[in-house]
């Protein structure tokens, strides 16, 4: 499927210029990239499935109650999504304001002055009492400028462009957020999981421990063997703070996302068992990719906001028009303002353009332009990374079926030679220094097993969020 993308900031308008045309980076095109997962061994395969939306609530593939729990709490009370929100709000209404500059405008005003007026002014037999006076007055004034150049409306297509590109924002803050939650999550799991097969590790090397020194004790072994096994052990339990530092690391994590402070009670969490591997994913096309990514519709509108800017730093360099009126009332006495031959009024029009501003007028408009280049320039840089995103979240899980495979084979293959290993070492047949790497190879298979399949986990929330984390 080939699509073309075009995507113009139109800055149009009467005697101006002509329109400037924003073109998009280049995108992929030919069939959509197909992507043979492996079948891993005992573990569920993926399935990718082309020119599909990602559903948008992703996280619910992942079939965990808990999780949905965290996601929908994190939803309402994370930092960076409150943040996201509130500056969306700003910018929605700076945009309305704006709007507001294209109608006309209405002012009313009162105000009164209580005086005494100099005697020079007045004649010489004058009363000198009447020199000391209130005078009220109250008027309504309208003014308005019309659009004739096409500044205002720009002005106001770059608001809401800005406007546009903080609510993609905003979405990607929430995507973001959602999606480091869901990954720590995953990883507090995964570290659970070799949290446990550390700690059965270190209890069977304490069993292998007291079964040397009584074999020992026995004179079947020496001194040598009960160091070795000794060593054994405390490497095994040399490696189970530094999980438990990285599992707590991810828990202090897990708070900040969803509003607390870390150390606080956190809502139950789920285990690697309770998470579940999507079966389907999707598998974006390029115009997708494009359409859906907070982040690339957020250039986008950066880019119309700054083709706007040129409008308007363009029509600041042509004549405006604008055209007032007054009427009003002023009097002695409040309720005389409006009387008969008190009322005044006025009419006023007038055109003002620029003459010599020592060239300011014309080196904004030439920045204007620099900076529309620069967001076609950030437009294109953005897409290419989306895409690039994508296909390293493909990549990736591709390459984490094939370790999820190996992973599997060596657990199972470790776990077969460490229980016939051990049954020799118990019956005699081997010692201390042919138990010890073995006892090692089948650790270290279980940690990679643990990670493979987090991986797994992770790199299908890496491949939600690069597609756009269902944002519409």
């Amino acid at each position: 499927m080939k699509r073309a993308l075009m995507l113009s900031a139109l800055i149009a308008g009467p005697a101006l210029a002509a329109p400037v045309s924003v073109p998009l980076p280049p995108t992929a095109a030919g069939n959509a990239p197909q992507v043979v997962l492996t079948q891993p061994l005992g573990f569920p395969a993926q399935r990718l499935v082309p020119d599909s939306p990602v559903p948008a609530q992703w996280w619910r593939e992942l079939g965990s109650d808990k999780l949905n729990v965290l996601v929908e709490r994190a939803n309402k009370a994370s930092p960076d999504i409150a943040t996201a929100d509130a500056l969306l709000r700003q910018a929605r209404e700076l945009a309305r304001a704006a709007g507001g500059t294209r109608f006309p405008q209405i002012d009313a005003s009162y105000q009164a002055v209580r005086a005494r007026a100099s005697g020079v002014i007045s004649p010489p037999l004058a009363d000198p009492n009447a020199l000391l006076y209130t005078l009220h007055t109250a008027q309504v004034t309208v003014s308005y400028t019309p659009d004739v150049f096409g500044g205002i409306g720009a002005k106001i297509r770059s608001a809401r462009a800005a406007a546009t590109a903080q609510a993609a924002r905003s979405q990607a803050a929430r995507t973001t957020v959602i999606a480091n939650l869901v990954q720590a999550t995953v990883q507090n799991a995964a570290l659970g999981e070799q949290i446990a097969a550390t700690r059965e590790a270190i209890a069977a090397n304490r069993e292998i421990l007291d079964l040397t020194r009584r074999r020992t004790a026995l004179g079947a072994m020496g001194a040598s063997d009960i160091a070795a096994q000794e060593t054994a052990l405390a490497t095994a339990e040399g490696t189970l703070p530094a999980l438990e530092r990285a599992q707590k690391h991810e828990q202090a994590l897990i708070a900040t996302y969803l509003g607390i402070a870390p150390g606080a009670d956190l809502p139950p969490l789920p285990t690697l068992e309770e998470l579940t591997l999507p079966a389907t994913v999707p598998l974006g096309l390029p115009a997708q990719v494009v359409a859906a990514r907070p982040d690339v519709r957020a250039a986008a509108a950066q880019m119309e906001g700054a083709a706007a800017d040129v409008r308007s730093a363009m029509a600041a360099r042509l004549p405006s028009i604008t055209l007032s009126a007054d009427y009003g009332g002023m009097a002695n006495k409040f309720a005389e303002m409006f009387a008969s031959g008190n009322p005044f009024w006025e009419l006023l029009g007038g055109v003002s353009t620029p003459i010599f501003h020592a060239g300011s007028l014309l080196h904004e408009h030439h920045a204007a332009k620099a900076a529309l280049e620069a967001a076609q320039a950030q437009y294109r840089s953005t897409a290419l990374q989306a895409f690039a995103d994508v296909s390293d979240s493909l990549t990736a899980l591709k390459t984490d079926a094939d370790t999820l495979e190996a992973a599997a084979r060596g657990d199972r293959a470790s776990a077969e030679s460490l229980r016939f290993t051990r049954r020799q070492y118990e019956l005699g047949a081997v010692g201390t220094y042919t138990l010890l790497p073995v006892a090692a190879a089948r650790a270290q298979a279980r940690a990679t097993l643990v990670q493979a399949r987090a991986a797994r986990l992770n790199d299908t929330v890496a491949l939600y969020q690069s597609l756009g984390g269902g944002a519409g």
